[in-house]
């Protein structure tokens, strides 16, 4: 039997159609939209759902998650909010006082350019308070980690052990690791954290908490071991949200030998691309730049992989069928990527998806080249208010075109909105609030950062519903609320489409709260 899903003001995202009242969903895909009325008396044995709050929109995918990364986050130790070393031990001081001897401690996001003194955390500052757990905890930006003696040991990091190509160990004097660990050198320990901990449970609760906040599907870039999470939740009927999985680096002749192809699998479960690196990211200095940074004129930042090895990896990929995705920040990096991506569609003739993930800063003629090779730009709102003191204070000299969402809109090129979660929230209304004004969620500064490159409000919806469609080839399913397309839907509290919000009161955009989230015609959450 059909269900009719009413509501005065549904938003489809659909420019010939943008606003209707009733939706006519027949098993997970919606057969009819226009006014409720009119679908009613067309279809009296219809069951009828009446829509909660000011607006219903298409569910929101997240181009850009680490899922089993919100997952640990959810009940690991959480140091964003702190602002100072003292304060950073006392938390972890606190949080390993209720766990089980030698467990290990995971979590971080800690991001000492907000310290107090900016200070430079050691191994020993946390062995002070760790006591016999293991402590790993990660920046804010994922691209460094601080580790105690204990993890540093499980690992076999010490003076003698050789840093791997694309990361490093900081170390003293002497030669020791201090326990800060750059880029690849992570790794090491992250194999241990995978090793930890069944997925399974807490990707259940992290994807609870997705739901909660309007996203309806997720692009995920972590590793094998939240596949296999999530192919057993599958598997048990429990996935409520739609999963493009990524394929990390170090499993793509894995995926290659098991026939993997990008696009394979259903609705809910398909095989997203390579994941590769090409720098390290701005607030650790290892973005890679043209010019140096202005507090360290050495410093160009890192490349973490050469062009030769991109486009090695790229190639070996596309040759299997596997879309790519390129992590890039500085233009330096974002313009070898480009470089390795034009080779690659000169070579081949692939017509796969190719994302550059972040496109933070580019080179002014690169913009361009976005379009010209069909390259998407999968950009993360919220890292440009989140870096705007950074970028002040690093790149200010530079001329670049930073977080361009405008610039790449005018191109033609292809925009996709992540949040690139744990490293900033999941909230996709965080990040439209961050696209249109330009803002922090305390509304500074004052107009906007680098206002030019802000964008409408319904343009940042499209970079979260219909652009991740796109680059995931799932276009003619998801992204707008017309006939024929998955039901996948949420109703909000807040009209952010509405000029007047935008025009007073901006701040409740961010703030908008999600009352249902409907996945497939069947309500898979709501707030109580």
């Amino acid at each position: 039997m059909p269900t009719l899903f009413r509501h005065p003001r549904i938003y489809t995202g659909d420019p010939a159609s943008s606003y209707v009242t009733g939706l006519l969903v027949e098993n997970d895909r919606i057969s009819t939209v226009g006014a409720d009325a009119d679908l009613a008396a067309a279809h009296p044995t219809a069951e009828v759902v009446d829509l909660p709050g000011e607006l219903v929109m298409p569910g929101m995918h997240d181009a850009h998650i680490h899922t089993a990364g919100v997952a640990r986050a959810l009940a690991a130790v959480d140091l964003r909010a702190v602002r100072s070393l003292e304060e950073a031990l006392a938390t972890v001081r606190d949080h390993v006082s209720g766990m089980p001897s030698g467990a290990w401690v995971f979590g971080g996001r800690w991001d000492s350019n907000k310290w107090a003194v900016p200070v430079q955390p050691t191994a020993h500052d946390l062995d002070s308070v760790s006591g016999d757990h293991p402590v790993a905890l990660s920046s804010i930006d994922g691209h460094t980690l601080w580790a105690n003696t204990a993890a540093l040991r499980a690992a076999g990091i010490d003076a003698s052990w050789t840093d791997p190509p694309g990361g490093m160990a900081v170390r003293d004097a002497a030669g020791n690791p201090t326990g800060i660990l750059r880029e690849t050198a992570q790794d090491a320990i992250e194999e241990l954290e995978a090793e930890s901990s069944d997925l399974r449970a807490p990707l259940l609760a992290a994807q609870e908490h997705l739901l909660s906040v309007g996203l309806t599907a997720v692009t995920d870039l972590n590793g094998e071991d939240a596949r296999a999470a999530y192919l057993s939740i599958k598997a048990a009927g429990e996935l409520k949200i739609r999963v493009v999985k990524g394929i990390p680096m170090d499993a793509l002749q894995r995926a290659i030998a098991e026939g993997r192809r990008t696009g394979d699998g259903d609705d809910w479960f398909r095989v997203g691309p390579l994941k590769l690196f090409s720098d390290g990211a701005l607030g650790s200095r290892t973005a890679h730049l043209s010019r140096p940074y202005a507090d360290k004129p050495d410093n160009l930042g890192m490349a973490v992989m050469t062009h030769t090895e991109l486009y090695d990896a790229a190639r070996s990929a596309v040759d299997a069928g596997i879309a790519v995705a390129t992590h890039a920040i500085g233009d330096r990096a974002n313009h070898v990527v480009l470089d390795v991506y034009e080779k690659l569609r000169r070579d081949t003739g692939t017509t796969l998806a190719l994302s550059i993930e972040h496109t933070q800063f580019l080179q002014p003629g690169d913009v361009a080249r976005l379009r010209a090779l069909g390259v998407t730009a999968s950009m993360q709102p919220t890292h440009c208010t989140s870096d705007i003191a950074l970028v002040e204070a690093l790149l200010s000299e530079h001329d670049l075109v930073g977080y361009g969402w405008r610039s790449v809109l005018d191109s033609g090129a292809a925009l996709a909105f992540g949040s690139d979660a744990p490293v900033e929230e999941a909230n996709p209304f965080h990040g439209i609030h961050a696209a249109i004004t330009r803002q922090r969620g305390d509304g500074t500064p004052a107009g906007g950062f680098q206002p030019a490159e802000r964008i409408s409000v319904k343009e940042a919806i499209a970079a979260y519903a219909t652009g991740p469609a796109v680059l995931t080839g799932t276009a003619d399913a998801r992204g707008t609320l017309t006939a024929g397309k998955l039901a996948d839907f949420i109703a909000v509290d807040t009209d952010i489409t509405s000029p007047a919000v935008f025009a007073d009161e901006p701040l409740r955009i961010r703030e908008a709260q999600v009352l249902q989230s409907v996945v497939g015609g069947e309500t898979r959450w709501q707030r109580s």
